[in-house]
């Protein structure tokens, strides 16, 4: 017989517990369907609500302060990032912070699954028809993965950002901008097959305005000769005269005669190669170099499949492999280079010319950092720190992290200059010191008024720096070479028609 509340019970002769059955009116099952769903979204939305609300009212609680707690500290950040961008990239890149991030995060996941599942319990899925109680247990593990798992994911990301930081940066302290600027040496090391040791085929300076972010590139020749030291540096005394024995003696040479030679440098040093090359740039620029970054080019290739691959424009078609070997070709045009590709790219020398290389290697680095931004090293973070592993080598402590990460934001948004030291510039085997210091001089300064309007009628510049500086304004000048007798780099082109990064 049925009572008025709609349950029937019926008797089964081989049973002595009653089957009920659910005959509740459609309206109370719409409301328990309702009321089930709310629970959960409750929790989605705000955490602890539907505890509040229908349970355990310690656990909501509990769980209210741990989000207001977190939403309170989100806040703050984000008022510091207003105030000061630079602390508060500080205190997120510091150790601690990123320790505390990482379990607090790990916490959270499980905080949410706890809630999530709970919320589903209170909604009484027992009660609702199967069909309701599938739509109740599809909308709980959907909630489950994208919040309790996208935040175990979180907590991940941070773990091995802080596993990635303390293991390529080092714990000195951060070095001052000299006159206002950062100079880093950027050096592109090839210990591929066929190559005994490590060399820097491509070596760079990047000298980055501290306040404006406005850089500029400048690229030497690794064939530089007659390469001369400052008074009182380390190389200076070991070589008096200078690294002056002709083609034996070329700038990229000096990072693996200073290999050869580790027992003549101060006891110490870290990487003579890197003290050398480095203080054979500050003489060449007359600038003091803070710090500097070795890739070695053999790992490239995993770190721009990292990051997804880079946009190049790619002006001549650029061969893969060897003079002998051609095994295919990088079409001109706007390409999307995958590390294999970039890599090629960037190394390659069939049909080609040292000086043109070295534009095509500013292109790609170029391409990498305007393509690292910060949601591209969000999302692929993991596969980053795995790929820089081995690739990367520097002496910038982790403590100057923070200011130059708020740099490198503004250079993002301002243009790159580059300079180039080839023909028809300099002579990298016969060249006047003076010129090559006159010509960095004058791009910094082209580069820091690079904000002021220009006048309706400048006059075009007449003088090799003004000409070369910049990445798309260069005038068509041919780079060809003028040494005597069978060279290499003969016949090279126009430098500004190599490529340009995006």
């Amino acid at each position: 017989m049925a009572d008025q509340r709609g349950t029937a019970v019926l008797e089964r002769a081989s049973a002595d517990e009653p089957i009920r059955v659910d005959t509740r009116a459609p309206r109370d099952t719409a409301r328990s369907r309702r009321r089930a769903l709310t629970l959960v979204l409750l929790t989605v939305v705000l955490p602890g609500s539907a505890q509040i609300a229908a349970g355990n009212r310690s656990l909501g609680r509990f769980a209210l302060r741990v989000w207001a707690g977190v939403i309170g500290a989100a806040l703050l950040v984000g008022l510091l990032f207003l105030v000061s961008r630079q602390a508060a990239l500080t205190v997120l890149a510091h150790r601690w912070t990123l320790a505390g991030a990482e379990w607090l995060l790990f916490g959270l996941s499980v905080l949410w699954l706890v809630l999530l599942v709970d919320a589903w319990r209170l909604g009484r899925p027992d009660r609702l028809a199967p069909r309701d109680r599938r739509t109740l247990l599809g909308t709980l593990l959907v909630s489950v993965i994208v919040l309790s798992g996208g935040t175990a994911w979180a907590g991940l990301t941070v773990g091995e950002a802080r596993s990635a930081l303390s293991s390529l940066f080092s714990s000195g302290e951060a070095l001052a901008a000299s006159d206002g600027r950062y100079n880093i040496l950027l050096l592109g090391g090839d210990s591929g097959a066929g190559r005994v040791g490590l060399r820097p085929d491509s070596i760079q300076l990047a000298s980055v305005d501290a306040e404006t972010g406005r850089a500029v590139l400048f690229g030497f020749s690794r064939e530089t000769e007659h390469v001369t030291f400052r008074s009182g540096s380390t190389m200076a005394r070991l070589m008096p005269e200078g690294w002056t024995c002709g083609d034996e003696c070329l700038l990229n040479g000096l990072y693996t005669w200073a290999h050869d030679h580790a027992d003549q440098f101060p006891a110490g040093t870290g990487d003579p190669g890197i003290l050398a090359t480095t203080e054979a740039v500050e003489s060449l620029t007359g600038l003091d170099i803070q710090y500097h970054v070795l890739v070695d080019l053999k790992g490239f290739r995993s770190l721009v499949d990292a990051v997804g691959g880079l946009d190049v424009t790619v002006q001549r078609k650029t061969p893969i492999g060897s003079q002998h070997e051609i095994k295919g070709w990088i079409q001109a045009g706007r390409q999307h280079l995958d590390g294999y590709h970039a890599l090629w790219y960037a190394r390659s020398r069939a049909n080609s010319t040292n000086y043109e290389r070295m534009a095509r290697q500013r292109c790609v680095v170029t391409a990498m950092v305007r393509q690292l931004d910060p949601q591209t090293v969000v999302l692929n973070f993991g596969d980053i720190a795995a790929a820089t592993k081995g690739v990367f080598t520097t002496n910038i402590p982790q403590a100057a992290l923070p200011v130059l990460a708020d740099v490198a934001v503004k250079t993002k948004s301002e243009k790159i200059s580059a300079v180039n030291f080839v023909p028809p510039l300099i002579k990298p085997w016969d060249f006047d010191p003076a010129v090559v210091r006159r010509t960095v001089a004058a791009a910094i300064d082209k580069s820091e008024k690079a904000a002021a309007p220009k006048p309706a009628s400048a006059a075009p510049a007449a003088s090799g720096a003004a000409a070369t500086a910049g990445t798309g304004s260069e005038p068509k000048k041919q780079a060809v070479m003028e040494r005597p007798g069978t060279d290499p780099d003969a016949d090279t082109g126009d430098l500004a028609g190599v490529c340009s990064a995006g």
